[in-house]
């Protein structure tokens, strides 16, 4: 590596270093992977079961000749909607009765592959500075058919919509024209002068339901390309459809992986020890084997599971057992973690983005600095990791909350010994994720206690575990250093944070089943472009910088819902607002004035800060703004909190947000409004500290979560639009806690500069 010299001249970026070798290794990698190429598979077919009452006709639809129609669902639903906004889109261009929509878990195929997710990914993961294209294009390509090869159906970064939306139409408009064909052989007529509508087929005054001709287009040749629906008189798009998950969910029959119950189950409870390299060294079995209801014991390595009647029986027998770990190495604490972070802020970092010239800039210049601090961030869903694992001969069955249902089949697989092919995965319903389905382990661990008692067995982590064992959101530090130009306006920026490489981390769990620890230890130093996502905001700063500081903390970390914009945007946004103060001018004026190239982003602000009564910022006025763009959507925030003896008092949320077209306005206003109480959770809990290796929260009622008392006045606005449709899931959790700060600045006059906002300076 090099070093390039910073603004205040100290050696803290570096850049990879291009030589002749690594031309040639990326030559060679092009010309072996386009021989690979040639050998992988061209084209890939539906793998989808059919009643004999149904009818297959691609990769996303099936039709009854009842007239039901079923819509494969490739994306993990965890509460966002995907089962109805998929559906959704197919039964518009497809011209179906709502009534007759029934949604499919699609199986593993290539076919449902997220190649946004991964094309999204390589630019950010493999950016071209530095790189000659050729070689930045191959790498991305790779990854890209690599990601398809193995079948790679993540459900992530807010990206199903916009994955999927063109698959689904596309396939819906395919089955509608063999369903036109169909009718129009009956006919003897035209199949193109043929329109469908409210799920049947018409040509003038003849109809025809789409059960009644379903077998014959099932078998017939469609176009070439697809033939979209004209405009409708009354579009399904747009309109505020019921979810097609929430009367299962209302009264209760809605299966998730804990409902599942199998002929002679039994249950599991599991304990791992402190995070880190933790081995178990052994347990008290003669005390243990006498607990109440126990039928088994399982040890691994790594951990001890108890087996029982009952999930409660065994989770007391695990206390008698009394488990010793041994962990390598200095235990995490929460003290190591801040002293880890502080170091790597000072130290070395890389250069992950730059405009302009930051070093000219700032030569001979009064630099204004401010450091920020943000802690772990845990998932804390509902429901804690669980799963139903049964041995079925050479099979095994296996029923989990998965976003990466390939990778997690792979997991079990490799971890038994067991063929992928015989490892059979039923994807549930995740009670809440926030990326936390991303982890396998509890998929993992109760296939091999299945395996070993050699029954249906039912792991689940009890509150504890999962607050210890499922890898948080990282800590991170900032440093932002700023120079002014003569109207106070910011004129060059540097954003340094230390943060681990969480995205190394998870790659090396996801794909190659590494341990936490051991992923964690091979990432720490390493860049990573993802950690540091978000910094380079939408503001028009002549001379910006953004510096990632790879900081080695000792706790395994992992994605979480708004991943690195929701600490990436509190520093940015806090600084801003500092800075505003700092030259005397309103913050939405301070901020107007650097959104001339971001004009989507500046409507969400103005039409925000409108609706919520800004009143300039004064001191005592409580109220703050925060604005944020990520995913092809835009935000702006203003919120209205007050300090008071039972604590932070946050009154009124307003926020206005620019998406692009909206499938289903009701399930938009749901994510943005969840998106925001998931922010303000992050902003005053959601964490715990960390001694010897231990997490020191055990239940929910110690992660300082806001009460349903605590939930402020929320007004969600969505500002119309044509544009394709924007990411939902994220957009509501970076801005809330940097305008809550500055609301906080407004109403005390004091600066909070750490997440959880506890009103007192980092």
């Amino acid at each position: 590596m090099v070093g390039i010299r910073d603004t205040v001249g100290k050696k803290t970026s570096r850049v990879p270093q291009v030589n002749r070798r690594s031309l040639l290794v990326g030559a060679t990698a092009a010309g072996g992977l386009a021989i690979a190429w040639s050998l992988w598979p061209r084209d890939y077919r539906p793998n989808l079961t059919a009643a004999p009452d149904e009818h297959v006709f691609n990769a996303f639809l099936k039709i009854g000749d009842d007239g039901h129609i079923g819509a494969i669902v490739p994306q993990c639903e965890m509460g966002q909607g995907v089962t109805t906004l998929l559906p959704q889109i197919m039964a518009d261009e497809l011209g179906a009765d709502w009534r007759t929509i029934a949604v499919e878990t699609a199986p593993i195929n290539p076919l449902y592959t997220n190649t946004l997710l991964v094309d999204e990914d390589s630019a950010v993961f493999t950016p071209r500075s530095g790189v000659p294209d050729f070689v930045s294009d191959v790498r991305s390509w790779a990854r890209r058919e690599w990601a398809v090869r193995h079948a790679v159906m993540l459900t992530a970064n807010s990206s199903s919509v916009r994955m999927f939306e063109g698959p689904c139409r596309a396939a819906a408009a395919q089955a509608r024209a063999l369903l036109m064909m169909a009718a129009a052989r009956r006919w003897d007529t035209d199949w193109e002068e043929c329109d469908t509508q409210d799920g049947f087929v018409v040509f003038g005054q003849k109809k025809l339901r789409f059960g009644e001709v379903a077998a014959v287009a099932a078998t017939l040749e469609p176009p070439a390309e697809p033939v979209y629906r004209a405009s409708s008189a009354d579009p399904l798009y747009g309109k505020d459809l019921t979810r097609l998950d929430l009367p299962a969910k209302i009264d209760g029959s809605a299966n998730y992986a804990g409902d599942i119950r199998l002929p002679d189950m039994v249950f599991a409870a599991i304990r791992q020890g402190p995070v880190g390299a933790t081995r178990l060294k052994g347990i008290d079995r003669k005390l243990g084997m006498a607990s109440p209801g126990l039928l088994h014991v399982v040890t691994h390595e790594r951990w001890v599971a108890t087996v029982a009647r009952n999930w409660w029986a065994a989770n007391r027998a695990l206390d008698r057992f009394a488990p010793v770990f041994e962990t390598e190495g200095t235990p995490v604490s929460t003290e190591g973690i801040d002293k880890a972070l502080k170091a790597a802020l000072k130290g070395d970092g890389y250069r992950i983005s730059a405009t302009g010239d930051v070093a000219e800039a700032m030569t001979g210049r009064t630099k204004i600095a401010a450091e920020y601090a943000v802690a772990p961030a845990l998932h804390a869903p509902i429901e804690t990791r669980t799963a139903t694992a049964a041995p079925d001969g050479e099979r095994l069955r296996i029923w989990v909350a998965t976003q990466a249902p390939a990778q997690c089949r792979d997991a079990v697989a490799a971890a038994t010994g067991l063929a992928p092919a015989n490892v059979v995965l039923f994807p549930m319903m995740a009670g809440g994720s926030f990326d936390a389905c991303l982890d396998h382990s509890v998929a993992v661990q109760a296939a091999i206690v299945a395996l070993q008692i050699k029954r249906p067995v039912q792991l689940a982590w009890s509150r504890a575990e999962e607050i210890m064992r499922l890898p948080p959101r990282a800590p991170a530090r900032a440093k932002l250093t700023a120079t002014l130009n003569a109207a106070g306006g910011i004129d060059a920026l540097v954003t340094r944070i230390a943060v681990p490489a969480t995205s190394h981390e998870v790659r090396d769990r996801l794909f190659d089943n590494a341990p936490a620890d051991v992923a964690q230890r091979a990432a720490a130093g390493r860049p990573d472009a993802v950690a540091v996502e978000g910094a380079a905001s939408s503001y028009a700063i002549r001379h910006a910088a953004v510096d990632h500081c790879p900081a080695d903390i000792g706790l395994p970390t992992g994605r979480w819902r708004g991943n690195a914009d929701s600490y990436t945007a509190f520093f940015t946004e806090c600084f801003v607002d500092e800075m505003a103060a700092r030259a005397g001018t309103d913050a939405l004026s301070y901020r107007m004035a650097m959104l001339g190239e971001a004009p989507l982003l500046a409507r969400c602000l103005l039409t925000a800060t409108s609706l919520g009564g800004w009143e300039g910022g004064l001191p005592g006025t409580a109220q703050g703004l925060a604005c944020h763009s990520m995913r092809g959507s835009h935000i702006a925030l203003m919120a209205t909190a007050r300090q008071s003896e039972r604590g932070l008092q946050v009154e009124q949320l307003v926020a206005v947000v620019d998406a692009g077209r909206l499938v289903n306005p009701a399930i938009a206003h749901q994510q943005v409004e969840g998106g925001l109480i998931f922010g303000l959770a992050a902003a005053v809990g959601a964490t715990t500290d960390y001694a010897g290796g231990v997490a020191t929260a055990r239940k929910l009622g110690q992660l300082g979560l806001p009460r349903l008392s605590q939930t402020p006045q929320i007004l969600v606005e969505f500002i119309d639009s044509d544009r394709e449709p924007g990411g939902l899931g994220e957009i509501g959790v970076p801005v809330v806690a940097p305008a809550l700060a500055n609301a906080m600045f407004a109403a005390t006059g004091r600066r909070i500069r750490r997440i959880p906002l506890s009103g007192h300076p980092s």
